[in-house]
């Protein structure tokens, strides 16, 4: 027997409609660009009146709606399935390229609003899709990265009240950390913080720029890189990602990236008078420490010359030059573990066994509370002191050892460790799936010969909001191969992997509509 529906749908859509509207504004960020440029404004402004009309309709279901536990993951996983609908729009008005077919929209801008960077575009310019085009495909990412439900808590009263579970759903983590009174406060708090770091990354990178170091540096791909390096995003406007840039920029991208994947309310407390909280943060000092193994587990084999297989043309020697072996190894090490997947080369040329390290990167993720994908390195850390007390427990079993967090000493509840446990557990379970899926789905697609490593690859690097992989999935190449049920597949692992597979998955289930 089925029991009576104990999800206020209407509440649900009706804020969902809220949200429509708020996003429209942001399409008037690609108009004026469009407009400054010359370009036609039509692609956007169909986009502005379907969020605006669709989102006032919306609202009109529950002039006055209360949002509760159940009906806060209902918003949010609509939130993140209809705003890649509506922001589909634009490129099927403007009509130019791969992404003018609406299973390849779809694509595209479910890996933008994801902050995935995973791209179907065949050709990625500025002459093929004008700037306006391009410049709204940066912007879904800046958008995503932080969250646009944590920017509505901030500025709309009537999402407060709800707004930590809203925050909790959207950034999922071990706990939502209210660093001010007001969990509205708290928002508009991550949201400056995410703001004045974009800011500073355009000044450094036009900075490059303006002093004659980074002639192709223009304002339009500063801000172009800025509004994807802070949400780990890697969407870029140059085809050859920031392998486009003179050596120094992609230096310069480097701490912007180690920014972008730390817990964001750390620096809350620096800016607060208390830079302790970062530098003796336990999670941040592991994800510096994974980010620093894996960067010199790269960084040597290219620099003793068995990490290449092919040398591209054009790119300088790698071998015996310590600082483009650095750079190419922290590099990708960074753009990997905190889920940005910018490029400084193609690494489609690097040996098998640097591929497989930078496979194994894409699962550990960065901090909670930042805008990095995959599993995060918290929950790695988490698991690494339960194996350690279930050693000691193993010699001393009458002992009793609680897990504690490194730096504060406090005791990690049992409960989000057997949540943590079962995360991971899933993470994996629908990885091995997937990977199946899609290597099986390879062989009926007429001209894609995909190998395991590729699939594997393939898999992670959309689950884990990751975005290039290795092979026919490389940072120069694109998704648009694959069939377009396995694009539709992967959607749906981008979007799930967003919001960490639990608050999707938990609205599938029959207890979450019955009593």
């Amino acid at each position: 027997m089925i029991g009576r529906i104990h999800v206020d749908v209407r509440s649900s859509c009706s804020l969902l409609g809220t949200v429509l509207k708020f996003l429209s504004l942001s399409l008037l960020v690609p108009t004026a660009v469009a407009l400054f440029y010359r370009e036609s404004p039509l692609p956007f402004l169909v986009a502005l009146v379907v969020a605006v009309g669709v989102g006032t309709g919306l609202e009109r279901l529950e002039p006055e709606p209360d949002l509760e536990h159940r009906e806060a993951f209902l918003l949010v996983a609509l939130t993140w399935l209809v705003l890649p609908l509506v922001g589909t729009i634009p490129y099927l008005v403007a009509g130019t390229g791969t992404i003018a077919q609406p299973i390849n929209a779809l694509f595209e801008s479910m890996s933008g609003f994801t902050t995935t960077g995973a791209t179907v575009m065949g050709e990625i310019s500025v002459e093929t899709h004008s700037h306006s085009i391009m410049l709204w495909r940066q912007l879904t990412q800046w958008l995503g990265g932080m969250g646009i439900i944590v920017l509505m808590v901030a500025i709309l009263s009537e999402l407060s009240v709800g707004g930590t579970q809203l925050i909790r759903e959207e950034a999922p983590g071990i706990q939502v950390e209210k660093l001010t009174p007001r969990i509205r406060q708290t928002a508009r708090a991550l949201w400056l913080i995410y703001v004045w770091f974009t800011l500073a990354a355009v000044v450094v990178y036009y900075g490059l720029h303006l002093v004659g170091l980074a002639p192709n540096m223009t304002f339009y791909n500063a801000v172009s890189h800025a509004l994807t390096t802070l949400p780990t995003g890697g969407f870029s406007p140059e085809g050859r990602s920031v392998e486009a840039f003179e050596p120094i920029v992609q230096w310069a991208v480097m701490p912007f990236m180690i920014v972008a994947g730390t817990n964001f309310a750390l620096y809350w407390h620096v800016w607060r008078g208390k830079p302790d909280r970062l530098t003796g943060n336990a999670e941040f000092r592991s994800y510096l420490l994974s980010m620093g193994v894996v960067g010199v587990l790269l960084s040597a084999p290219l620099f003793l010359g068995v990490g290449l297989a092919t040398v591209p043309d054009g790119v300088a020697a790698i071998p015996g030059s310590l600082e483009r072996s650095l750079r190419h190894g922290l590099f990708q090490t960074l753009a990997i573990v905190t889920t940005t997947g910018y490029a400084s080369m193609d690494f489609n040329t690097w040996s098998e066994s640097t591929q497989v390290i930078l496979l194994f990167a894409m699962f550990l993720g960065g901090s909670a509370g930042s805008a990095a994908g995959s599993i995060k390195i918290i929950r790695w850390y988490v698991v690494g002191k339960s194996i350690e007390r279930e050693l000691f427990t193993t010699v001393h079993p009458q002992a009793v050892r609680p897990v504690r967090m490194g730096d504060t000493g406090d005791v990690i509840d049992e409960e989000a460790i057997h949540g943590i446990f079962v995360f991971i557990v899933l993470f994996l379970t629908l990885f091995a799936v997937s990977t199946v899926l899609l290597f099986l789905d390879a062989y009926r697609t007429p001209g894609l010969e995909l190998t395991a490593l590729e699939a594997i690859s393939a898999t992670i690097a959309t689950l884990g909001n990751v975005g290039p992989g290795v092979g026919v999935v490389g940072p120069m190449n694109s998704y648009e191969p694959f069939s377009g049920a396995a694009k539709l597949y992967m959607t749906f692992l981008m979007w799930i992997g967003r919001l960490e597979i639990l608050s999707v998955l938990v609205i599938l289930t029959p207890a979450y509509w019955r009593s």
